[in-house]
Formats: C-alpha cells, structure tokens, sequence
C-alpha cells in the first residue's frame, strides 16, 4: 500500500558495529532501517529519501521505499516490453504494419541500451530484432510465438538476442528526457548514421510513441515520457507535385506502350489501365475479378472494389503468402467501394477477358508463371513502356516514375474536371482531408474554373 505517512530521522551512529552508520525511517506505523560504512553513503541515501518526500511522493508500506523506486524495481527491461507489445499488437494489425513495427523497434531498440561492451555487427543485431524477435510464427500448439522460440536460429542470431536482453536498460529510464532524445534521434538516422527520409522518420516515431503509451496502460511508465523532450518530427511536403503526374495524352500512349511490349505488356495493360481510369490502387487492382465488373456493350460500367493485397513477404501473413488480403484501405473489413468507368476502360476489360480468360478463381491478373501478380513483374513492364515513350532526358526525371502515378493523374483529371471534391474522394477511397493534403492545387485550379462560371451567371441579364 502507497502512503504519505512517512517519517525519516537523523543518521544514528552506533561504534560497536561494523556498518555504524543508521538511517531510519518510518512509512505508516511500519520503521525501516538500513546501515552504512561511510557515513557520507548514509547521509546520500537519506538525501535521496528526502527528496522523494519533498515531491509529493508516496512511499510504500511493504517495501519503505519511494513509489518510483519500487516501481524502478519491478520495471522489465525496454526489450522485454517491446516484444510484450508485437504479440499485443500482432493478431489485429495488417501484414504491412506488422513489418513497419518491427522495422521501426528494431531501429530504436539498439540505442536503448546501458552500454555497448561486446555488441554484436549493428546488421546482425537488426537482423535478429526485425527478423526473429519482433516476427511471431506458430509454434508446434498453434500458439503465436517469436520466430527465435519456434525455429532454430543461427548462433549469431541467438546471441544478438542474449546480448540484447541483458543490455536493454528498464522500461522506467525511459523517463528520462536524454533517453527519450537519444531514441528519437536514432529513429531520425539511417544504419550508417545518415540522416533518414521525412516520410520514414514519420512512420516510425507513432510505432514507439505508441509502444510507450502501452508501458503506460500497463502502469510501467506514469505518463507519456515524449510531451518532456522539445523534439519535432521532420515536416513533410505530402502534395503531388504536378509536373511529374501525366496528363491524359501521356497515360495514354503509356498505357498503349505497354501493349506493344510483349505478352506481358498485353496481358498488363488493362490492369494499368485500372489505375489511370478508374484510380484503383496497385494492391486493389491485383486482386480484381470478372464479378467485380459491370460490362456494358456500350457506355459506361462499374467496377466494385473490396479488398487490396499489397505485397508484403510471406513472413508477416497469416496465409503465408507474399501478399496480405485484406479490406480497402483505411476502411472497414468489409467495405465496398463502387467506382464508375468510362468506356475505355469497359472496353479494355471486356478485350483482356476474351484473349487471356481468368484465372481459376476468377481473378483478372495473374504472374506470369500464374500465381498472384508481383510488384516487381509490372513494376520491370511500366520501366519499358517509359523507355518506349518519353525522350532520355523526360527518363531521367520523376514523370511517370511510378505505376501509382496513374492513380494520381486519374484524381487530378477528376478534380480539374469539375467533379466535386467529395465525389473524387468517394471514387477514390480517400477521406476529404487526404485529398485536400495531397491534391490541393489540382483542387485550386478547380475552384478557379468554378469562379469563372459563377462570374459568367452573375454578370448575365
């Protein structure tokens, strides 16, 4: 039981023994005493207990001790808790966030350490935080378990790890402000010591800031140690630069490039085709089925988008697979998204259907040796449709650098069409406050144009 009912006394000096030098103190109706040597060692110590009393803290009835102390005490170490806090978050998170957690504790965990006496190459020690402490797989009961639990590790990996466990200092150094920068500063830094990109840095501070917000749910820490440090994440520039997203004309000789390259190209090029007219993601679009269409002989159809697979790495799904199916972005599990499209598009389906047929279970796009479709496959086709149509010095710039690129243009083309900014983030699966951020002045030339024609109205007889 904690109390402020504390009492503590002079220092009592007693000649007939080895240790003379007592201090006592007295927590409720509970007296505690602790001897000393050096009576300088006894006069610190009740320094330390004076100054817990004169903050306003409350002492322990069992132990005597500060609550901080006892809590110092009982405190596990920072990588005993962050492996606490994968298999907390594991069942729940995306195959994608999985991979970003323990990107971003394997980066900090390294830094948060009492000292670096016989650590391990900082690649090893990375290797065996990201790819075996912080990657939990089934063991043998089906229970989810680290990586390093279930399967044999090589000798290097295990004793990262040993190294790692008894270095990690205690969950409550972490209210430390010098502790806290010293963390943060390392998630600001590349492994060799460069300064990372806004974007990573930005991705990984929300990972450990929400680590330590479970230290404190847990009671480990008493409150969010990151409000004490004067520390500011880099700004990024999140809206689109516009020079380099293609305009209609160049998306469509892009994507009529891709069909002259070869059977590959062929065969990509309405899944290309759905990221510049209809703006689907390159993870959406991957898993797109014949029964996800409406296909009309003429006029417009509809295409009915509800989940996205991204390609993570087969170590942090469930299936195994290299991608992770999952609901669309930022939404529901279950949630549809239905998304009109133009002719061009119904026509370039309806052609991909009839020379190259569906896979088994219905899915559009495929590898080439079957299978689920790679980022790297379409990613290789995209370089040399560019190649084929932009001059060298265009290839050597960021216009069309990406397939996303298309997903972009297709907003912008929407938006400086006059389609309403909340119709676009409808079609798109973006949130108006996503879509004001990155597209904001492909959203002023809109309201431009709508100024002019509501001038046109005013000034009418």
């Amino acid at each position: 039981m904690l109390t402020f009912d504390v009492q503590i006394w002079g220092i009592r000096k007693r000649p007939d023994r080895a240790a003379a030098y007592q201090l006592r103190w007295r927590v409720g109706v509970q007296p505690f005493s602790k001897s000393y040597k050096i009576k300088a060692q006894a006069d610190g110590r009740r320094s330390e207990l004076l100054a817990a009393l004169r903050k306003r803290e409350q002492f322990d009835t069992e132990t005597g001790l500060p609550a901080s102390e006892v809590q110092a005490a009982q405190s596990p170490t920072w990588f005993a808790h962050t492996r606490e806090y994968v298999a907390m978050k594991w069942p729940n998170a995306s195959a994608k966030h999985r991979a970003s957690i323990a990107d971003a504790l394997a980066t900090v965990t390294p830094r948060l350490v009492k000292d670096n006496r016989g650590a391990p190459a900082p690649r090893v020690l990375r290797t065996a935080l990201y790819s075996w402490a912080f990657r939990l797989v089934l063991d043998q009961d089906g229970e989810l378990v680290a990586r390093v639990e279930a399967e044999e590790a090589p000798e290097a990996i295990v004793a990262a790890l040993d190294w790692i466990g008894r270095k990690s200092v205690d969950i409550s150094s972490l209210n430390t402000p010098t502790v806290v920068r010293s963390a943060l500063d390392a998630l600001a830094r590349k492994m060799d010591g460069t300064a990372a990109a806004d974007n990573t840095v930005n991705r990984k501070v929300p990972v450990f800031s929400n680590c330590l917000r479970y230290a404190v749910e847990l009671d480990r820490l008493p409150s969010l140690p990151l409000t004490k440090v004067d520390w500011t994440a880099p700004e990024t520039e999140d809206e689109i630069d516009f020079r380099y997203v293609p305009g209609p004309a160049l998306a469509r000789k892009l994507i009529d490039a891709l069909g002259e390259q070869n059977d590959r190209g062929r065969h990509l090029k309405a899944f290309f085709g759905c990221l510049y007219y209809a703006a689907t993601r390159p993870g959406e679009a991957v898993g797109l089925r014949e029964s996800d269409f409406t296909l009309p002989e003429e006029g417009w159809g509809q295409v009915i988008l509800s989940s996205s697979s991204p390609r993570v790495g087969s170590g942090w799904t469930d299936s195994g697979e290299s991608y992770d199916s999952r609901g669309l972005k930022k939404r529901a599990r279950k949630a549809t998204r239905e998304v009109p499209i133009p002719p061009v598009l119904v026509r370039l389906i309806r052609d991909h259907i009839a020379e190259f047929g569906t896979s088994e279970d219905g899915r559009l796009f495929r590898a080439a040796r079957g299978g689920g479709l790679l980022s790297k496959e379409y990613g290789d086709i995209w370089k040399a449709a560019r190649r084929a149509v932009l001059t060298k010095q265009e290839v050597k710039t960021p216009l069309a650098e990406v397939p996303y690129g298309l997903r972009a243009a297709c907003v912008s083309l929407w938006l400086e069409s006059g389609v309403s900014p909340a119709e676009v983030a409808r079609r798109a699966g973006h949130s108006i406050a996503v879509l004001f951020r990155f597209y904001a002045k492909a959203i002023r030339r809109n309201q431009q144009h709508a100024n002019s024609q509501i001038e046109r109205a005013l000034e009418a007889e």
